[in-house]
């Protein structure tokens, strides 16, 4: 295919990974790339040497070579940005969270049109685990799926050296924190090795805030939720739970299981290898038969599916989307999806009641 010519604004942490992405995929020619900080520019410069650099999005944005562009810039800004290059003709990644809120992910599907556009939330799902788990789930081999549950526990280490950035915990900037930092990417993996089968009805759920003696830790005026937990129960009757942390007094642990009426896996979002993937399969005579995939199972996989997937990251599969014309692997719809339980579990923790999920 012929490469897709990509401006990236935003040049930070995760705008570099982008880059480096974008100077060694074969169907992805990097054009431009811009940020406000000129100290972000001159690390770009030196380490990908864009053809382009600009100071500014909007400068970016008028370059007519540039088909697509990233949007790798704190979450306050990127809606505007984005409908200025729908309206410009240009395809759009945008980092997660998709947005402030789910108003504005409904004007990003307005003004899409025939556009293709896509949010990074997708990212924990390009590894064969994730991609062997979905064809397990969706295939019916667990049965009715029953609950989906996720814990992820993060604690504090030693008190930083530097400063932590600002953006991560203050809602102004980000929409929240770690449910908008690391919730999406929950949400999303849940839902998307589910197959977006799952309709999510109500939440009930509470945030916390930093505990006070981890507060030297953080961004002074940090406001955000350091730790979150939410229930979700689906039209169908299936139950999600989810609960993460970060800067906590427990111990680091992560839990992963989908749980049918037939069987069950465990698993770790972070994990890339199936070999590690546990399914728990059930018979009448003998019970629950606990074991990692086999070597022939996975095989198998790999025989019918052709080996490992295309594409590794949200930026190789947003543009070879635009030139096979197809879906990417989260589309704004699917993200609209992500961002309404993100906001109803928002809703819910500052009310103390369930809510509704429209």
């Amino acid at each position: 295919m012929n490469p897709v010519k990509v401006g990236i604004i935003g040049c930070g942490v995760i705008g570099s990974r982008h880059l480096s992405i974008a100077t060694k995929a074969p169907h992805i020619e990097l054009v431009a790339a811009a940020d406000l900080i000129e100290k972000n520019r001159q690390r770009a410069a030196e380490r990908f040497t864009p053809p382009k650099l600009y100071t500014t999005g909007e400068a970016l944005l008028n370059d007519d070579e540039i088909e697509a562009v990233v949007l790798a810039f704190p979450t306050q800004h990127r809606t505007e940005m984005a409908l200025r290059a729908f309206d410009k003709g240009k395809h759009v990644l945008i980092e997660k969270p998709i947005a402030m809120n789910a108003a504005e992910v409904r004007q990003l599907i307005a003004a899409r049109g025939e556009l293709t556009s896509a949010c990074c939330s997708s990212r924990k799902r390009f590894t064969e685990s994730a991609r062997i788990a979905t064809e397990i789930i969706t295939s019916g081999k667990l049965g009715e799926l029953r609950t989906v549950y996720c814990r992820a526990i993060f604690s504090a280490k030693e008190i930083p050296e530097t400063p932590r950035p600002a953006w991560r915990l203050i809602k102004a900037l980000n929409g929240g924190g770690i449910l908008v930092n690391w919730g999406c990417y929950d949400i999303d993996y849940l839902l998307g090795i589910t197959g977006w089968q799952l309709k999510p009805k109500t939440v009930f759920a509470q945030t916390w805030t930093v505990p006070p003696v981890f507060e030297p830790h953080i961004a002074p005026g940090s406001d955000a939720e350091t730790h979150y937990a939410a229930l979700i129960r689906c039209e169908d009757g299936t139950l999600i739970s989810m609960e993460r942390g970060e800067y906590t007094t427990a111990d680091s642990h992560d839990d992963w299981r989908i749980i049918g009426s037939e069987g069950s896996l465990a698993l770790n979002m972070d994990i890339r290898y199936p070999e590690k993937v546990i399914y728990n399969e059930t018979t009448t005579e003998h019970g629950v038969d606990t074991e990692y995939l086999s070597p022939e199972f996975i095989e198998a996989f790999r025989n019918r599916t052709g080996g490992e997937t295309r594409h590794e990251t949200p930026l190789a599969d947003f543009a070879a989307a635009i030139r096979e014309h197809r879906q990417p692997m989260t589309s704004l719809e699917q993200a609209l999806i992500v961002q309404k339980i993100t906001d109803a579990i928002y809703a819910s923790a500052e009310s103390g009641t369930s809510v509704d999920i429209e």
